[in-house]
Order: C-alpha cells, then sequence, then structure tokens
C-alpha cells in the first residue's frame, strides 16, 4: 500500500475492501447475456443471446441530485443507490426499450467501505426490480473535491427493444385515454425546492414526524424511486401502447407532451388520483401555487402510459396484477399543452 497516498487523502486499502463487500451484491445482479466477471476494464454483454431481430440500443444516464445531501445528514445511505438506477432505466423504459446492464459512478470525500457496501447494495436492488445487470462501475475517492462525509452517485444503463416497437409517440392521437401510474413520494426531482423549504425556511427537523405525515419527515423524503421496469414490460407484451413518459424534473408540464405527436395535447381529470401526503405537506409549508407544484414535482404520478380507448381496461388490470396502483387520469386532445378540467 502507498503510505504517500494514504498521506495525500487515498486510502487504496479501504477501495480493495469495498471491492470486496459489493461483489455479493452484483452478483444478485447477473442476468441472461452478461459475459465475464467483474474486475474487467470493461462489461461484457452477448446481446445476440436475446433473440431481437433489429435490435436498437438506448442508452440513459443520469444522478440522484441534491436528494443526497438529505442522505447525509440522515446518515442514511441504502436507497439513493435503487434512486440512481430508477432515474436511469425509467427513462429508457419511455422509448419501449428493456434494460439490459447498468454501470455506477461513485465519487466519495473519504472511502467508507460499508458506506460504499450500502450505495451499492441499493444500486444492486434497484437492478433487481429492473431486471438488469450490474456490469461494472467505479468508486473514485477524491478529498479535494468533496467533504469527507460526502459523495456523488451517478448511474448510466443500456436498453433494447425491436425497432419496430419503440414507443415515439407517433402513433398517439386525439381520444386516446392516459393512465397514471402512482408514484411512490418525491423520487429524486425537486429536491432543491425541498430543501430549501425544509431546511433554510423552516429549519425542520428530519427525524420527527410532522403532522399530516405518517412517518419522519427524512424517511418520508429519501423513499426510493420507483422502478416500473417490469410492469410496464408486462403490459407492452400485451397491449399496443401509444406513449409513455416518465415524470421526472420538469413535472407533468414538461414531461408529458414529450410522448405526444406533435399538435396534441393532454387534459387531465384533477382528483382522478390520490396525491401521497408530502406533497400538501411541501405545498403548504411553501405557500406554493398549485400550478408550481405540478410544474416541479410528480405530484404521485411518477409515469403515464397512452392507450387507445379500447385497450384502458386491459391495461388497468395487466398493471394492477403487477401490483402498480394505476387510475384514468385523463385524455388526449388536439390542442398542444397539458390543461386541468
Amino acid at each position: 500500500m502507498s503510505e504517500q497516498y494514504k498521506n495525500a487523502g487515498v486510502n487504496l486499502s479501504a477501495g480493495y475492501e469495498s471491492v470486496e463487500r459489493i461483489k455479493k451484491h452484483i452478483a444478485a445482479t447477473n442476468r441472461p447475456g452478461v459475459m465475464g466477471n467483474i474486475g474487467s476494464f470493461g462489461g461484457l454483454f452477448d446481446l445476440a443471446s436475446l433473440g431481437y431481430k433489429e435490435p436498437v440500443l438506448v442508452s440513459g444516464t443520469d444522478g440522484v441530485g441534491t436528494k443526497l445531501k438529505l442522505a447525509f445528514m440522515m446518515d442514511k445511505h441504502d436507497t439513493v443507490g435503487q434512486d440512481v438506477v430508477a432515474m436511469c432505466v425509467n427513462d429508457v423504459l419511455a422509448q419501449g426499450a428493456v434494460p439490459l446492464f447498468f454501470l455506477d459512478y461513485i465519487a466519495v470525500g473519504k472511502n467508507y467501505p460499508e458506506r460504499v457496501e450500502a450505495i451499492v447494495k441499493g444500486v444492486s436492488d434497484g437492478c433487481v426490480l429492473a431486471n438488469c445487470a450490474l456490469v461494472g462501475g467505479e468508486t473514485a475517492e477524491m478529498p479535494d473535491m468533496y467533504d469527507q462525509d460526502e459523495y456523488d452517485v451517478a448511474g448510466f444503463t443500456v436498453g433494447v427493444v425491436e425497432k419496430s416497437k419503440i414507443i415515439d409517440g407517433s402513433k398517439t392521437k386525439a381520444g386516446d385515454v392516459v393512465i397514471g401510474l402512482g408514484s411512490s413520494g418525491v423520487h429524486s426531482n425537486g429536491f432543491s425546492l425541498v430543501r430549501k423549504l425544509v431546511l433554510k425556511d423552516h429549519q425542520l427537523d428530519l427525524h420527527q414526524t410532522y403532522e399530516g405525515l405518517s412517518k419522519s419527515l427524512g424517511e418520508t423524503l429519501l423513499t426510493p424511486t420507483r422502478i416500473y421496469v417490469r410492469s410496464i414490460s408486462e403490459l407492452l407484451s400485451h397491449v399496443d401502447v401509444h406513449g409513455v413518459a416518465n415524470i421526472t424534473g420538469g413535472g407533468f408540464y414538461e414531461n408529458m407532451p414529450r410522448c405526444l405527436k406533435k399538435g396534441l395535447g393532454i387534459e387531465l381529470q384533477s382528483g382522478s388520483w390520490p396525491i401521497p401526503e408530502i406533497f400538501p405537506f411541501l405545498q403548504k409549508l411553501g405557500n406554493i401555487e398549485e400550478n408550481e407544484m405540478y410544474n416541479v414535482f410528480n405530484m404521485g404520478i411518477g409515469m403515464i402510459v397512452v392507450v387507445d380507448e379500447k385497450d384502458v381496461q386491459e391495461t388497468l388490470d395487466i398493471l394492477k396484477s403487477m401490483n402498480e396502483e394505476a387510475y384514468v387520469i385523463g385524455h388526449v386532445t388536439d390542442q398542444e399543452g397539458i390543461c386541468f378540467k
């Protein structure tokens, strides 16, 4: 071991220990197509083994954002890994792609092996939920970039879809029905506003359970982002889905139009789905206008699917069988934009 490197703030032994700790979590994500072992310079995946005729690869990358600040304050690191997986796989899913493999990047101020293991276990849990393999990654100890107790997490995924089954919104039409899938809470967007309200403006205690919340504020906010891969994949195998939108940064107004053909819009029915308790809590805390809430947060809808009217009941039945909370929340119109009725 290099003592001079350790004196500069990088502990190689801790890095080796971290690798040993995470191997069992990586192994839990193995799936058909994976080649080789962790530790190579690159992750290998045999696409030919899956039997696609005209495979199109769909890639996505993202991070967890400032939600990590709350994980630092709560000293809770086992959920943010699922968040980073969800932010990537739900995006490629929106184009009809099944995620195949995932890579993570963890940059730390100081390498605490047990903390790195907790983060990677969360990544592994997310990959299992998404049925994709964790084929590699990087943990970088960067003492001059991050404080000792801070880190950043980012991820990258690759999915595959038959060329003829790409979902690009071209099939959407006025009269199609919009079905919303329930979120698990705030997910991983809007946390700069959340932190401003909770920590700067009101100095709330993350460990306390406030009126209107069933768990502590910190636990509620750190609830991991829901992963929709298995349920949407099952739906796609039975129903001709016209559009899918992942409701992330930008809320309803930015994300929903992305799954529609140009010239179309969506009329949503207010009150057609339950809004998780955290959103009214935040809205009251900051005296935020309703329109702004839908512009920033998912408001209880983590993903939407757009289907023909004749396929609505089958869609609801399939999603329910996959343990999703699904609701008819609106319909497609011939007027661009998102509006509420």
